[in-house]
């Protein structure tokens, strides 16, 4: 069945704090750990020289053994408070889900 990436690409409100963003990330981390099909998290900033980010700065990247296990993730009562609360600090967002799929050469 194979893996399933959920991908957030994030914009933040003008005016919200580094350290607000560092405890948002934080807490966006720690669903891992109350949410049992969230298998993995990680996150970055981007850094491409091609200046298409569209004004996406923050790019969030969740790992799940299936697609019912992203369903479980989005109605988790701890994901809907956090989502409450993260989604109120950002002025622009972009959610994609995809089952990755390697290419032989």
């Amino acid at each position: 069945m194979g893996e399933v990436k959920h991908i957030l690409l994030a914009k933040f409100k003008d005016g919200i704090s580094q350290q607000q963003i560092d405890d948002l990330i934080k807490g966006y981390a720690n669903l891992v750990n109350h949410i049992e099909p969230m298998k993995s998290f990680r996150w970055g900033t981007d850094v491409s020289i091609e200046n298409l980010h569209q004004g996406f700065t923050h790019v969030f990247e969740s790992t799940f053994e299936t697609v019912e296990g992203i369903a479980t993730y989005i109605s988790h009562p701890v994901h809907v408070e956090f989502a409450t609360l993260f989604l109120g600090h950002l002025d622009k967002v972009l959610v994609v889900d995809f089952k990755p799929t390697a290419v032989d050469p």
